[in-house]
């Protein structure tokens, strides 16, 4: 933890992660088209926890209230009140009044200016970079898990089966994996967790190799053959007593898996492969900074943010490598 802590480089970059994930987690109270509380005729009103209809502010339909309807606004402020996000766009929020067609350029109501439909560029960048982390963890723990079993598995039993899960590790790990991914999502609709499974079906060999090695290098000593020798089972033996030392040498993996699945889901997403029309992705602001080179803002927008992301994941790897190495710890 010291030999962390002296990394300052490392410091800064978890702190600047830290801090965008949690702001990210709470971008709904500082980034929406509804209000965060409203006062209608006496009563009181939570909009971003429960979906109220239009009859319920002077509408005439029952469909869920548009928030930003003239008609709405207007009764609102003649009968009550209502607290408002600072940001009054969500991700998919279309602004109707423009004063310049889209993509609209950065200006005082859209500080990194629209995308071609209209939407605010900085809240899909930041309710992108909240799924695109979820994401990446979800996909890290998992697959991480699979790989550390199979990888235990292998180094402690070897033999036949060690031989035969590495022949089988050699093919699918041979296999295109980007087209693969394509067919598949091209067959199945894609939603978070379909496409969270199929990365998943690829990624878990990343720490496998890794966690053999240590169990290989394990088996055989002293306090491992003791404990055979003692009755111990097998089951105990790899997960009581070899494993922690394994963990450690994959811990320093995780900083640059989760920078993997990032860049994963960003690519599925700009080839359209990835997450539906609904979710927002940073993919597609990847894409329509392609498909709309005369609005440069989308396109650097979108760089600045995913290479900052992955400089801080790599910084912070390269900080929690050098806290494990056993040479720095002296």
């Amino acid at each position: 933890m010291a030999v962390f802590a002296a990394n300052r480089r490392a410091v800064i970059s978890l702190v600047i992660f830290l801090g965008v994930f949690i702001l990210s987690l709470f971008a709904e109270i500082w980034a929406n088209d509804k209000p965060l509380v409203l006062a209608y005729k006496g009563d009181l009103y939570f909009p971003l926890f429960k979906t109220y209809s239009d009859a319920d502010f002077g509408g005439d339909f029952p469909t869920p209230a548009d928030y930003k309807d003239k008609l709405i606004l207007e009764n609102i402020e003649k009968d009550g009140w209502a607290i408002w996000p600072p940001i009054r766009f969500s991700f998919n929020t279309v602004d109707y009044d423009l004063s310049s067609p889209t993509p609209a350029p950065p200006s005082a109501r859209h500080w990194l200016g629209t995308d071609d439909e209209g939407r605010d560029i900085l809240v899909r960048i930041v309710y992108g970079l909240r799924l695109s982390i979820v994401f990446a963890f979800l996909l890290t723990a998992i697959s991480s898990v699979i790989g550390i079993f199979a990888g235990a598995i292998q180094g402690y039993f070897g033999g036949k089966l060690d031989i035969f899960m590495q022949r089988f590790m050699e093919i699918w790990e041979s296999l295109p994996q980007l087209f693969v991914l394509i067919i598949i999502a091209s067959i199945f609709t894609p939603t978070f967790w379909t496409l969270l499974l199929i990365l998943i079906l690829f990624s878990w060999v990343n720490l496998t190799g890794v966690v053999r090695a240590e169990f290989l290098r394990a088996r055989n000593l002293e306090f491992v053959m003791a404990a055979k020798a003692l009755g111990v089972s097998n089951a105990r033996i790899m997960f009581r007593h070899i494993l922690p030392n394994a963990v450690i040498a994959t811990i320093t993996f995780v900083p640059f898996i989760l920078s993997e699945a990032i860049v994963a889901l960003t690519a599925l997403d700009f080839l359209g492969f990835g997450l539906p029309y609904e979710y927002p992705s940073l993919g597609d602001l990847v894409r329509q900074g392609k498909d709309n080179l005369q609005a440069p803002w989308i396109g650097l927008s979108i760089f600045v943010v995913l290479a900052t992301l992955l400089t801080l994941l790599i910084f912070i790897g390269e900080g929690v490598r050098d806290a494990f190495d056993a040479r720095k710890n002296k």
